[in-house]
Order: structure tokens, then C-alpha cells, then sequence
């Protein structure tokens, strides 16, 4: 099964069997069957590409309903550590965060459902980082925690006088005050 759970209930790990041999390898990257296979039927409309230097952190972010957006993440050249906090309201796991790091090496990808905030730190010297969306980006729906929030104390693999963010990142409140309408729906 190329699908992983973690202990939050709906984030995913994705696996793809990748085939190798003298030429390289081969995988697929995303397949509408193998997804709806396991039961996942997001239909994804947007792709995002994004390229940045060692230090660089980037959320947590979210969009909030009706724009709400689930993600699958992957690296196509680096390493990051993802992270994402549950955020919805009435989830068994509300608060809690989870991170994970996905590279070109390793090909794991993160499935993040609407509900969580989302943000990687990149690890190597560069990375590049593509994560398909089901939803399109609406500015009048963005919302975001401090990444270096200290109740949700996530370990981004960067010391922090290397962190590089831009300042609107470091405005955002911490999670205690940040403004959301997920709910958990089991």
C-alpha cells in the first residue's frame, strides 16, 4: 500500500513504487486511480512550484473555507522538513503538529488535508518543492501561525539565527489567536 497514516486522522504519507534500474528510475508521481483506490477523491486543480536557499522557511499557512485547500507535497530536488498542525476544531489531535522530511532522495510525498497549516524549511543547500492543490489560492482566505510558535514547538532542522522568512511569516499570530472555520468531521 503506497499510503502511510500518521497518528493525526487524515494526513497521509505517499509512497510510490519506484522502479529502478540502469537508466535511472521511474514512479508515478500522482495517479487519479491509485488515489481513488484508497478511498481519496480530491480533484486537483492547481500545481505550485517553489525554489529557495538553505535557511529559507516558508508558513505555516492555510486557507480557510470556502477556498480551503488540501495539498500533496513533494520534493523534486533537496531536502525540507515539512510540517503542518492540526487545526481543526473538535479533532482528537487539535493542536498537535507533525513533520516529516521529504526529499528527491527519499520521493515521499505528504498528503495534507484542508484543516491543517502547512509549512517546510529547506534543508539543503536548495530545494525545490511542487505541491498540487484542490483548490485554487484566494487571497481573502489565507491565514497562518508563527512558525516558531512556542506551544506547538516544531523542530524545522534550522538554528534560528539562519531562519530566512519574509516578514509577513514573522506577523503571523501564534496559535492560540489564529482565526479559522475547520471543523473535524470523522
Amino acid at each position: 500500500m503506497p499510503f502511510h497514516p500518521t497518528y493525526i486522522p487524515g494526513l497521509l504519507v505517499f509512497e510510490p513504487k519506484v522502479f529502478e534500474d540502469t537508466r535511472g528510475y521511474f514512479f508515478e508521481a500522482f495517479s487519479e486511480k491509485i488515489f481513488h483506490q484508497e478511498g481519496i477523491t480530491l480533484k486537483f486543480v492547481q500545481d505550485n512550484q517553489s525554489h529557495s536557499k538553505y535557511g529559507v522557511i516558508r508558513g505555516l499557512h492555510y486557507q480557510t473555507y470556502p477556498h480551503a485547500q488540501a495539498k500533496l507535497v513533494r520534493v523534486l530536488d533537496g531536502v525540507i522538513v515539512d510540517g503542518v498542525v492540526d487545526i481543526r476544531a473538535g479533532s482528537p489531535t487539535f493542536g498537535k503538529t507533525f513533520t516529516i522530511e521529504l526529499s528527491a532522495t527519499n520521493k515521499k510525498q505528504l498528503l495534507v488535508p484542508a484543516g491543517f497549516a502547512h509549512g517546510f524549511a529547506v534543508t539543503s543547500e536548495t530545494a525545490t518543492i511542487l505541491y498540487k492543490c484542490d483548490e485554487f489560492w484566494n487571497k481573502e482566505s489565507e491565514g497562518g501561525i508563527r512558525y516558531d510558535d512556542p506551544a506547538l514547538n516544531i523542530d524545522w532542522g534550522i538554528p534560528k539565527d539562519k531562519a530566512i522568512l519574509l516578514d509577513k511569516d514573522l506577523s503571523l499570530p501564534l496559535f492560540a489567536d489564529c482565526k479559522h472555520n475547520f471543523v473535524y468531521q470523522p
